[in-house]
C-alpha cells in the first residue's frame, strides 16, 4: 500500500512538472542576425566655378573687416563672398579707387551700386545654401549677382534698363561668373519659367511687395525687398512663406534705394 502511494505521488509530481514545462513560453530558435543595411552615402558637396582675384584683395578684406564684421554681418559664407568678388570691376573706371567706400556709387543710367554693408546684410538675410535657386530683381552692375553666385550656382537676375543689363551680362561672363543667367525685362513679374525660387532679392524700392514674386517664392522661402516711396526713407522688409504657404513679413531697417520701374528702356 505504501509503495502504491509513493508511486502515485511520483506520477502526480511528474504531471505537475510536465504542465509547468508545457506552459512556459518556448524560446524561438536562434536565427543569425542579418547584417545592417549599408548607410546611404552623403551627397558630395556641390561644386561650381567661382573665379578668384588677387587685385585689390587687401581692400576687400579691409572693407569686410571694418564695414561688415564691425556691424552685424557675421555669416561666414557671406563674408567670404564679399572678400572674393572684385567690387572694383563693377563700378566705372573713374570710381574704382572708391569702390570699397562705405557708401553707394553711381553706375550710370540713374542707377547705383549698393553700399557694401547693404549688399552683405541682404545676402545674409536670404540664408542661402549651395544649390538654392535665387532670383534678383535689379541687376544693376551685376555685383550683387556675383556675390550670390559665390553661395549658389543657381542665380537668375533681371534688369529693366537694357544698356545696364547687357553690360552686366557681359561683365559677369568676362569675369567668370558663368552660372548667372541674366534677362532684360520688367522685374515686377519675376521669372516664372525659372521658378519657384528658394530666395528672392529686390534691389530697388517698390510701393508694396509684387504679388507675382510672392507666387514664385517656394514654401520655406525668403524674400528681401525695400518697400516705400521713391526719394524717401524705405523699410527693408523680410518676407517669409511657411510650409503651408502662409506669408509673414517684418521690417529690418530703414534704407534708401532707387525705385522699381516698370518700363523697359
Amino acid at each position: 500500500m505504501r509503495q502504491k502511494v509513493v508511486a502515485v505521488a511520483v506520477l502526480v509530481g511528474m504531471l505537475v512538472a510536465g504542465a509547468w514545462l508545457i506552459g512556459r513560453p518556448r524560446t524561438a530558435p536562434s536565427v543569425a542576425a542579418e547584417p545592417p543595411a549599408p548607410k546611404a552615402e552623403a551627397a558630395p558637396p556641390l561644386k561650381w566655378d567661382r573665379p578668384r582675384f588677387d587685385v585689390r584683395a587687401d581692400e576687400r578684406r579691409d572693407m569686410v573687416r571694418w564695414q561688415l564684421e564691425r556691424r552685424d554681418v557675421s555669416d561666414k559664407a557671406t563674408l567670404d563672398a564679399m572678400r572674393s568678388v572684385p567690387r572694383h570691376e563693377f563700378v566705372p573706371k573713374g570710381l574704382q579707387g572708391r569702390a570699397h567706400d562705405d557708401n553707394p556709387l553711381p553706375i550710370g543710367h540713374g542707377q547705383t551700386i549698393s553700399q557694401p554693408y547693404i549688399v552683405g546684410y541682404m545676402t545674409q538675410v536670404l540664408a542661402l545654401k549651395a544649390g538654392d535657386k535665387v532670383l534678383e530683381i535689379g541687376t544693376g552692375s551685376g555685383y550683387q549677382a556675383a556675390v550670390l553666385a559665390e553661395l549658389t550656382p543657381n542665380v537668375y537676375t533681371i534688369e529693366i534698363v537694357k544698356a545696364l543689363g547687357d553690360e552686366a551680362k557681359a561683365r559677369l561672363e568676362k569675369l567668370g561668373y558663368k552660372t548667372v543667367e541674366c534677362k532684360v525685362a520688367d522685374g515686377y513679374h519675376g521669372w516664372p519659367e525659372k521658378g519657384p525660387f528658394d530666395a528672392i532679392i529686390v534691389t530697388c524700392a517698390a510701393g508694396s511687395v509684387p504679388p507675382p514674386l510672392l507666387k514664385q517664392l517656394k514654401p520655406g522661402g525668403r524674400l528681401c525687398i525695400p518697400v516705400g516711396p521713391p526719394g524717401m526713407l524705405q523699410d527693408l522688409v523680410l518676407v517669409t512663406k511657411d510650409s503651408k504657404g502662409e506669408v509673414r513679413s517684418r521690417s529690418l531697417m530703414g534704407v534708401a534705394f532707387v525705385p522699381l520701374t516698370r518700363e523697359v528702356r
